[in-house]
């Protein structure tokens, strides 16, 4: 059965099928002819709060600052446009908001990092485009924080990308801002996608630029390393494999020790990467953090002309030209012969490939080089 949402002006939204849900909030389809979707979220720690924070968001929706940040097409990020509340005023009501359906521009980041989705949605995308979406993601981490915004939650589930490799961003209720004299927390985090100083920290630890950078590099890695989160692998002294969080703490990470993690064989090489981004990457992981400015200006300047290579044998295997030999073909003769470490989530909402995508015979050289 449809449900119907108010918002605060007295106008009525018919919300049509369930698209999708998260740790806290329901995303449903908006009976709309402009491309919409409303997000409920049914408990949140303190509903009167969590409708002040909306509530500002949506106030901020007219400022300069968040004004620069939606313009351009296709929009990057999907702000709240108003608050609504389903099912009633009263106890069983549910709040929540308008946002831009990314859905209408973009597919979600898991599509090109899962080999599998990538062939079925983005088929033309290349190194070249995990590349330019790494930069993408960088210059918007950049700019957010450049006008006041933590995410906090960064991870690939709030990520989306298009076919050119511009990235957007979505679930802006959970970042942290200040509205006037306020203080608008962070609230969320994810297993795997932690700085190592939020990882285990006090409940209402609030997160920071530096934070959101940590994660920033954990996802540029995995953008360009096929899939592979940076902390995957078990520990080298041979003790069992808990967690990301617990590699992440532990420091066990190939970039900084090739003797802290076992990885497969079929794990992409360190070398693919251009030294400079080996560089940040190795100060990232190490403590001594490249802002997310620091990464898109670097990123930036590997996907300009003459800084890629198209591989001979394959022309949609494209690596850096500092690698004198295509990886990707390495990749394919090698095949897929084990997952790095068990995932920290189910199967299905993980984003590690590497970690979580066993591929069958028929599907070992493929899901091993870059196709399009």
């Amino acid at each position: 059965m449809a449900l119907t949402a108010v918002s605060g002006d007295g106008r009525e939204w018919r919300l049509t099928r369930r698209i999708g849900s998260g740790s806290e909030g329901v995303v449903y389809g908006v009976d709309d002819p402009r491309p919409l979707v409303a997000k409920l979220v049914p408990a949140p720690p303190d509903p009167a709060a969590y409708r002040r924070r909306i509530a500002r968001l949506v106030r901020q929706r007219r400022e300069p600052r968040t004004v620069r940040l939606l313009s351009g097409t296709p929009q990057r990020v999907a702000w709240p446009m108003a608050g609504i509340r389903a099912g009633g005023p009263g106890p069983d009501g549910v709040d929540g908001y308008l946002m831009t359906d990314m859905r209408h521009a973009h597919q979600p980041l898991t599509h090109l990092l899962t080999p599998a989705a990538r062939r079925a949605f983005l088929p033309g995308a290349t190194w070249a485009t995990a590349l330019t979406a790494a930069a993408s993601l960088a210059r918007l981490l950049a700019d957010l924080h450049s006008e006041g915004y933590v995410v906090g939650d960064l991870k690939p589930d709030n990520l989306w990308v298009d076919g050119h490799g511009g990235v957007g961003i979505a679930d802006v209720d959970s970042w942290q801002f200040r509205d006037g004299g306020e203080m608008f927390p962070g609230r969320m985090g994810t297993p795997g996608y932690t700085a190592p100083e939020r990882i285990g920290a006090p409940a209402g630890t609030a997160p920071d630029d530096a934070s959101d950078d940590f994660v920033l590099a954990v996802l540029v890695h995995q953008l360009l390393m096929h899939g592979l989160h940076p902390f995957a692998g078990h520990p080298g002294d041979g003790g069992a494999y808990l967690s990301y969080d617990d590699n992440v703490l532990h420091g066990r990470c190939r970039l900084l020790d090739r003797t802290a993690v076992v990885l497969p064989r079929s794990a992409p090489p360190a070398d693919l990467l251009p030294r400079r981004l080996l560089a940040l990457f190795r100060a990232a992981f190490g403590g001594h953090r490249p802002t997310a400015a620091d990464w898109a200006g670097a990123l930036t300047e590997e996907c300009a002309p003459g800084r890629l290579r198209t591989c001979r044998a394959d022309p949609r295997h494209v690596h850096t030209v500092e690698r004198p030999w295509c990886p990707w073909c390495d990749l394919a003769e090698r095949g897929r012969e084990a997952r790095p470490a068990a995932p920290d989530r189910p199967p299905d909402a993980a984003t590690d490939t590497a970690a979580r995508t066993a591929a069958t015979p028929h599907d070992r050289k493929e899901n091993t080089a870059w196709r399009s």
